[in-house]
């Protein structure tokens, strides 16, 4: 009962749902407050009704899937979430997990993992994992938020061009090799409307307009492709690309005007209309994908909500966003939805637009459910190659080329070694291999900088006291520096002009001594010569704590402890005079 007690006070009550929520009304919410939301979802909004849709056809599903997970896990991951700012939906950085996920199980298997992702992510919660995502270093991030780019990107070159690709092959590099196979197929109205709505995106900006230009782009790609479909050119389009079956068992195209329907995850059939059966094996396969979605949108969320905060000068609570992260990605998928996490660029709108609560994350998705229901028809006629690109300008903002720029000028070859490492491997592999590999990497390059930091530098000692060797210490005594150190003060100690009888080590620049520095300094003890004594002064508390609780050791107890360096040449010279 005891354990039960305290296992449910340091965990369960570690997170708190709805705290992002409850600060905002704690801190005074007034009508002028609901209006700056409404402003700011509105405004969202716009820019999330194509985005998820490209992101959805990006991850292999119908586009509704998109408008679906923004809907839902919108609603739910604002209001117990634990960032007032974020908004929540389908995002680019999972494409790359997702879309072989759906060639291999289907959109099941998709949903599925999202169900399993979303317990992983309140598992993380609950054990308050959410501050452990500030240790991933910014090369490993910077390393594999850019290889995720590339791979967006290098995907969304079949719809951008109109190839005749049946189906993009596993690997980067065959995707690759197809990629350039399939190029004489190249689809010239589909090219024509996919530049249009590319030079729109990244010129509208110019314009300094307060509408986002993701939507004047889609229109105009959309106007664009119409004009060519009524000249006798052929623009593959939602509608023409995807169709749908209703209850009542009619098919139409394009996206359907319905609500978001309950179902079972694991109830629903394959692309042959076939239920897939989920045992353990089959949970298990998808486990990988699972832990990979789990990862990358804590990262993303806790990420998104940094940098908020630095642009609202406010706190978020990273526990209680995990905790709404999970809770979203577990209950979208029984709605259709698919992963969905923090999105940076749709929150830093959010922010832009004066955002002053979760609110207005509730008012976007409401906005992409009228969307839905009201304009399904109209969004039927959108360009795939115009969602294309769309992605291409997300790829290009998540390779985050100038922030590679800024760090490659300003940092050393270690940081850049790492970042290349995660780049090549998220896009030859995979992003949990990025990941684990990037840290693994950066953590040894870490220790060797510091263990070179660990310096003996020779003091003069007094002239009385011709048979003394003073050293002082600098920087940590651990288990990647103690060994060579302790070497070097060998060499030295042994081969010498003159005999050494009392080696003094001044330990006041020591600030960790770790069981490798204590081997270390036991065998330095050890090959003493049977003349000599050591002695250490100046101990600062955690190395001295260190050789308390090791003193048990003989080694140990031969070394002579002292206060600072005239207490050491003290007690030497009262030595002097007892052996004379």
């Amino acid at each position: 009962m005891h354990i039960k007690a305290l296992f449910s006070k340091n965990v369960f009550l570690a997170v708190k749902p709805f705290s992002a929520l409850k600060d905002s009304f704690r801190l005074g919410y007034s009508k002028k407050s609901l209006i700056r939301d409404i402003i700011s979802g509105l405004t969202v909004g716009v820019i999330a009704i194509p985005l998820s849709m490209a992101l959805a056809i990006a991850s292999g599903v119908p586009p509704q899937h998109g408008l679906y997970t923004a809907i839902i896990a919108g609603i739910v991951i604002a209001l117990t979430g634990g960032s007032r700012f974020n908004i929540s939906g389908p995002t680019a950085a999972f494409v790359v997990i997702l879309y072989p996920v759906t060639q291999q199980f289907g959109l099941s298997g998709l949903l599925m993992a999202t169900l399993l992702s979303g317990l992983i992510l309140v598992l993380m919660a609950l054990f308050r994992l959410g501050r452990l995502i500030e240790y991933i270093p910014l090369p490993v991030t910077l390393g594999f938020t850019c290889g995720i780019g590339i791979t967006i990107g290098t995907l969304q070159i079949k719809d951008f061009l109109g190839l005749s690709i049946e189906k993009m092959p596993a690997h980067y590099l065959e995707k690759i090799q197809t990629i350039f196979t399939a190029l004489p197929t190249i689809n010239w109205a589909n090219a024509a409307v996919g530049v249009a709505t590319l030079l729109v995106l990244t010129q509208w900006h110019k314009l300094r307009l307060a509408v986002p230009g993701h939507l004047p782009a889609v229109i105009i790609g959309t106007i664009l492709a119409l004009a060519l479909q009524h000249v006798g050119f052929e623009v593959a389009t939602i509608g023409s690309a995807f169709q749908y079956t209703l209850p009542d068992g009619s098919i139409g195209h394009g996206i359907p005007n319905v609500l978001p329907d309950f179902s079972l995850p694991w109830n629903i059939p394959d692309a042959q209309g076939e239920l897939i059966h989920w045992d353990f094996n089959g949970l298990q396969a998808l486990l990988p994908a699972a832990f990979s979605m789990a990862v990358l949108g804590a990262i993303e969320s806790l990420l998104c909500a940094v940098i908020l905060d630095n642009m609202t000068d406010t706190k978020h609570h990273s526990n209680n966003e995990l905790l709404a992260q999970g809770l979203g990605n577990i209950i979208s998928p029984f709605f259709g939805g698919i992963t969905a996490t923090a999105a940076i660029a749709r929150s830093a709108a959010n922010v832009k637009s004066g955002a002053v609560s979760p609110i207005s994350s509730v008012v976007h998705a409401i906005l992409v459910l009228f969307a839905l229901l009201l304009f399904s028809q109209a969004l039927s006629y959108l360009p795939l190659s115009s969602m294309a690109a769309l992605l291409l300008v997300v790829a290009w903002n998540m390779a985050s080329v100038h922030d590679i720029i800024h760090l490659a000028r300003r940092s050393g070859k270690n940081e850049m070694a790492v970042l290349l490492t995660c780049l090549i491997l998220t896009v030859l592999f995979d992003m949990v291999i990025a990941i684990s590999v990037g840290v693994l990497l950066a953590s040894l390059l870490f220790i060797r900088t510091i263990a070179e930091m660990t310096k003996a530098i020779e003091h003069n000692a007094p002239e009385d006291l011709d048979d003394v060797l003073v050293y002082r210490i600098s920087g940590p005594l651990f288990f990647a520096a103690a060994d060579k150190l302790f070497a070097d003060l060998h060499d030295r100690t042994v081969h010498t002009d003159h005999e050494i009888r009392y080696i003094v080590l001044q330990c006041d620049a020591v600030t960790v001594l770790d069981a490798g520095g204590i081997h270390a300094l036991t065998r330095f003890v050890q090959h003493m010569l049977p003349h000599q004594q050591l002695y250490l002064c100046n101990m600062q508390f955690q190395p001295l704590r260190m050789l308390v609780k090791s003193n048990s050791s003989p080694d140990i107890q031969k070394i002579n402890f002292a206060a600072d360096l005239n207490e050491t040449f003290h007690k030497i010279r009262d030595f002097e005079k007892t052996t004379q």
